[in-house]
C-alpha cells in the first residue's frame, strides 16, 4: 500500500529515535555487529511492515553484507511507501553507485539535491558518480566547493586530486594530495596516489613521514598496505631493490590476506570455455549477435600496455576512448546467475535473438560513456579476455585487440601495483603467474578456433617500432593511418588508469626489464609461469 502522506518518513524516523530496538540495531550496524542487528530489525518489521525507518536500516544491513540487490529492493520499497524519504533516496543512489550504475545514481541524486541542496554527502557522491560517467568539469566544481566548505577533510582533497589527475592537471592534483596529507599524514591511500602517478619521486622527508606513519598505533590495514606500496615505489626509485621488494611484499601480503582468491576457479573457468567453444559450437552460431561494429575491445593482463594502445587509438579521428567499462562482466554475471563461468552454460542453449539482445544491451549500456559521434569507441577493461568468446557471440563484428607484455615485466608490474578494486590474483606471485598462464592458454585457443579474430600487439614491439605496429592495428580496425596516432602523448583526453601520466609522454623503454633487479625473489612467479617467460612472445 503506497502512502502519499509526505510526513510518513518523518513520523517513523522520529519514532525510531525513541525506539530502543532501532537504536540498538543502528548501533550494531555501525559497529559491524551485523548478526545482532538482523533479528532486531526483523522483529520490528514483523510488528510493523510499513516502518520505513526500519526498512532503511535493513537495507543498510544488506549492503554491509554485500547483498546490493536486496538493499536496492528494500530502499525502493521504503521510497514507494514514503516518496519524500530523502535519506532513503540518498542511500539508494549509493547502492546504485556500488553496482556501477553511475548514470542512474546521478539521476537519483539530482532529486535528492533539489530537496537537500546543502547535503555534503550527496554532493560528494554526486561528484564521484559524475567522474565515473566522464562529466569531469561538473565533478571538479563540486569537489572544489566541498573542499572550500570542509578544508580539513582529507578524503575530499584526495578525491579532488584523483579527478585532477584524470584530466591531466597533474600539478594541481599533486597539490590536492599534499593538502590531504597536511590534514591527515597517516592516510596511506594519498601516499599511494602520489606514488601511483609514477612521475613523483619521494624525498627523504616523504620517506621519513611514511615510515613514521607505519609506527602509528592502531593504524588500519588499509593505511598500512598503501604505505608499504608507496614506500616500495620510493625505494625502487632509489635503486634499493631489497628494501623496495620488502615493502611491496608486505603490502601484498596484507591485501592477499583480506581476499578469498582461489586460482583454481579461473583455471576451471578457462577449461570450461575451451571445452565449450569448439569449431562446431562456433560455426553453429555464425552470424548471430548484434552486427554493429562500434566497440573496440582492448584486453589482456593489467599493466600490459593497454592504456598506451587506447591512447594511440583514441588519437584517431574515428575512434573515441572511454575507460575500463564494467558492462560486459555485469552482463556475463547476470546471465550466469552470479557464477563466474555460468555465462558459458547460459550461451550454450541461448536462442539467436537473445545473443543479439545482449549485444544491443552492451551498446546501449555503454552509450553514456560516448561523448562524440565518432563511429568507433574503446572498452579497455583488461580482464575482458575471459569473455573473448562472449564478445564473439554477441558482437561478432566488434574488434578485439590483445595487449601482451613480457610475463615477468607484466606480472611484477602488477605485484608493485595496488588496485582500487578487483585484480585479486595480483597480490601473490604464484597466483599471478598462474593467471597469466591461463590467459595465454585461452587466447591461444581462440587463435586456433578463430584465426585472425583477435589482433595481438606485443608491447616491446610497439616500443621498438611504433609506426609499424600502429599501422598494423589500424589496418586490422579498417581505418586509415593518421599521424596523430604517433603523437598520442599530445592528446589531452582524460585517462583514469594507473598509466595516466605515462601515456602523456612519448614512448620510452622505462618499463622494459624492470623485473631484473628483483630476480632473486621471483622464483614463485617463474615456477607458476612455466616456460612462458623463457619462450615469450610465443603463445603456445
Amino acid at each position: 500500500m503506497t502512502q502519499n502522506a509526505p510526513d510518513l518518513a518523518s513520523r517513523y524516523v522520529a519514532r525510531g529515535v525513541r525506539s530502543p530496538e532501532l537504536i540498538e540495531a543502528a548501533l550494531a550496524i555501525n559497529e559491524d555487529r551485523l548478526a545482532d542487528a538482523e533479528p532486531l530489525l526483523r522483529a520490528r518489521l514483523r510488528q510493523d511492515p510499513l516502518d520505513v525507518a526500519a526498512i532503511r536500516l535493513m537495507a543498510q544491513l544488506a549492503a554491509r553484507l554485500g547483498r546490493f540487490k536486496d538493499s536496492e529492493a528494500l530502499l525502493r520499497r521504503a521510497i514507494e511507501l514514503a516518496p519524500g524519504f530523502t535519506a532513503a533516496r540518498s542511500n539508494l543512489a549509493g547502492i546504485l553507485y556500488r553496482q556501477n550504475r553511475f548514470e542512474e545514481a546521478v539521476e537519483l541524486l539530482d532529486t535528492v539535491l533539489q530537496v537537500e541542496a546543502d547535503d555534503a554527502g550527496g554532493q560528494s557522491l554526486m561528484a564521484a558518480a559524475l567522474g565515473r560517467i566522464g562529466e569531469y568539469d561538473e565533478a571538479l566544481a563540486l569537489y572544489g566547493a566541498l573542499t572550500q566548505r570542509f578544508p580539513d577533510h582529507a578524503k575530499l582533497w584526495m578525491s579532488l586530486g584523483h579527478v585532477l589527475k584524470t584530466v591531466g592537471r597533474q600539478d594541481e592534483g599533486i597539490a590536492a594530495y599534499r593538502r590531504a596529507l597536511a590534514v591527515e599524514p597517516t592516510l596511506g591511500e594519498v601516499w599511494w596516489s602520489l606514488a601511483n602517478l609514477k612521475t613523483v619521486r619521494f624525498d627523504e622527508a616523504d620517506i621519513a613521514a611514511m615510515e613514521a606513519a607505519l609506527e602509528t598505533p592502531r593504524l588500519s590495514d588499509e593505511d598500512r598496505l598503501h604505505l608499504h606500496f608507496a614506500l616500495g615505489k620510493a625505494f625502487d626509485d632509489r635503486r634499493d631493490a631489497e628494501a623496495s621488494f620488502a615493502h611491496f611484499d608486505r603490502g601484498n601480503a596484507i591485501r592477499h590476506g583480506q581476499l578469498d582468491y582461489d586460482p583454481a576457479i579461473v583455471s576451471g573457468h578457462v577449461q570450461k570455455i575451451i571445452a565449450t567453444f569448439t569449431p562446431e559450437f562456433i560455426a553453429k552460431r555464425a552470424g548471430q549477435g548484434d552486427p554493429r561494429p562500434d566497440p573496440i575491445f582492448i584486453l589482456g593482463m593489467p599493466r600490459a600496455g593497454s592504456t598506451l594502445l587506447e591512447q594511440i587509438l583514441a588519437s584517431h579521428s574515428m575512434i573515441e576512448g572511454t575507460m575500463e567499462l564494467p558492462d560486459l562482466p555485469a552482463i556475463a554475471l547476470r546471465e550466469g546467475q552470479a557464477v563466474p563461468s555460468g555465462w558459458v552454460d547460459a550461451v550454450r542453449d541461448m536462442p539467436d535473438e537473445r545473443l543479439a539482445e545482449l549485444g544491443a544491451e552492451f551498446l546501449q549500456r555503454t552509450r553514456v560513456q560516448r561523448k562524440s559521434d565518432k563511429p568507433f569507441y574503446i572498452d579497455k577493461l583488461p580482464n575482458n579476455w575471459i569473455y573473448t568468446g562472449l564478445i564473439h557471440l554477441i558482437l561478432p563484428n566488434a574488434r578485439i585487440i590483445d595487449a601482451r607484455r613480457h610475463p615477468l615485466d607484466c606480472c611484477f608490474s602488477n605485484f608493485r601495483q595496488h588496485f582500487a578494486k578487483g585484480q585479486a590474483f595480483s597480490y601473490s606471485l604464484s597466483d599471478m603467474g598462474r593467471y597469466y598462464a591461463d590467459y595465454v592458454r585461452l587466447m591461444a585457443h581462440f587463435d586456433a578456433m578463430l584465426p585472425g579474430r583477435v589482433h595481438r600487439v606485443i608491447h616491446e614491439q610497439v616500443i621498438e617500432n611504433p609506426e609499424a605496429e600502429v599501422r598494423a592495428m589500424l589496418d586490422y580496425l579498417g581505418v586509415p593511418f593518421e599521424e596523430a596516432c604517433l603523437n598520442f602523448h599530445q592528446n589531452r583526453r582524460a585517462v583514469r588508469t594507473a598509466s595516466s601520466e605515462q601515456v602523456r609522454r612519448p614512448i620510452n623503454r622505462d618499463g622494459v626489464g624492470q623485473w631484473k633487479p628483483y630476480v632473486q625473489w621471483l622464483d614463485p612467479l617463474k615456477d607458476a609461469l612455466g616456460p612462458l617467460w623463457r619462450n615469450y612472445p610465443a603463445t603456445d
